[in-house]
């Protein structure tokens, strides 16, 4: 994989902090979404053919760290043209393909992501939601929670199972449901996290899907989930990342100015130090996720598995260090409203626990790739 970015990426990069930079911290989230949409940022990874830019998730995840790091994220950008728009690319029919990814691309039309179930939290092997069928129809029950943006999404990709003919036992697969879908209920959820997209949990109560909401084939459930989890994880580093680079930032603006004793405080090592460690930190973060999108995007989809939760768990603790040092390195006014850095408090640590927490990644690695026995 190359080591440096490519002129079109620094290209691409310098033009969507520039968008982020006109936005800013008090941006308008259906204002910056409809412009990035016109600049074509939102459906840079989805294919030509269907109104994308022919990138990948390395174009995608480059636009999000971009505006996280002028303190504007986008965070249905991690759902709707990574997950879903990627999803149904790899493996929607074309009638699925015409019908949703030129509107993904151009911003017109957003889709929500279900996954997360009450009962089975991060064993997506509990997941209890279920289809069968009736007639040529589906019939999708369950219950989700910790659905984000769904108030905002024409639809949502639910991730359902259904019985094996072979077997007998659970496979999993993926539906498009409509918002209006009748059983297709809502409710939001009280978060003490502030932030413009919200959480909700959703109830199916024999919803009926016709048979092309089936996305995909149904012997390919898992193959098909997958597809969409990796570049979840890694959109998801590329959000803490910008987070943390924005936090960064403020702090190091804040050493320079901030005189005390005849001297900058940046001039301290107790100041300067911590600082320099930060920015270590979100490198190497950023440099794990640049190889696991350059992974996914060539085709090497176990490579990228691994390389995706080592990126979200890098970068998932390097924003919460720079976040936390920025704060200590403000002060009080680290709290305050006017240099918008407490709120980040709380949203740094979204990155350590979603999509995946930190301990099922360290899960993951130590019997994946350290081949060591599972505790569970």
């Amino acid at each position: 994989m190359p080591t440096t970015e490519t002129e079109e990426h620094k290209a691409l990069r310098s033009a969507v902090s520039a968008l982020g930079k006109r936005h800013g911290r008090t941006y308008d989230r259906e204002q910056l979404w409809s412009e990035a949409a016109k600049l074509g940022y939102l459906g840079v990874n989805l294919p030509k053919e269907y109104g994308g830019g022919g990138g990948g998730i390395s174009e995608l995840s480059i636009v999000l760290e971009e505006l996280g790091a002028a303190g504007c994220p986008l965070l249905m950008m991690v759902v709707s043209p990574a997950i879903c728009g990627t999803v149904i690319a790899r493996f929607g029919t074309e009638a699925q393909k015409q019908t949703w990814l030129p509107a993904l691309a151009d911003g017109t039309r957003t889709m929500a992501f279900g996954i997360t179930e009450p009962d089975a939290g991060s064993n997506s092997h509990r997941i209890t939601t279920t289809a069968r069928r009736d007639g040529t129809d589906w019939l999708l029950t369950g219950r989700k929670v910790f659905i984000s943006g769904v108030d905002l999404a024409d639809a949502t990709l639910i991730v359902g199972r259904t019985e094996d003919s072979r077997t007998g036992r659970l496979k999993p697969c993926l539906f498009i449901v409509p918002r209006d879908a009748e059983g297709f209920t809502r409710r939001q959820i009280d978060m003490e996290l502030q932030a413009v997209e919200k959480q909700f949990e959703l109830t199916l109560d024999d919803v009926r899907l016709p048979a092309d909401a089936l996305v995909g084939d149904e012997d390919a459930g898992l193959l098909q989930l997958f597809a969409g989890l990796n570049p979840e994880r890694i959109m998801t580093a590329a959000f803490a990342i910008g987070m943390g680079r924005y936090a960064l930032a403020r702090a190091v603006e804040y050493a320079r100015d901030r005189t005390v004793w005849d001297a900058p405080i940046g001039a301290h090592q107790a100041i300067a130090h911590p600082l320099a460690q930060a920015h270590i930190d979100l490198e190497l973060a950023r440099l794990m996720m640049q190889k696991a999108a350059y992974l996914y995007d060539a085709g090497d989809d176990v490579g990228a598995g691994e390389a995706a939760n080592m990126a979200k768990y890098a970068a998932g603790e390097a924003c919460v260090r720079a976040v936390d040092q920025s704060v200590h390195t403000l002060g009080g006014n680290g709290l305050t409203r006017e240099f918008g850095l407490a709120s980040l408090i709380t949203a740094a640590r979204v990155a350590r626990i979603a999509p995946v927490s930190r301990e099922m990644i360290l899960n993951y690695v130590s019997h994946q790739t350290l081949g060591l026995p599972k505790s569970y």
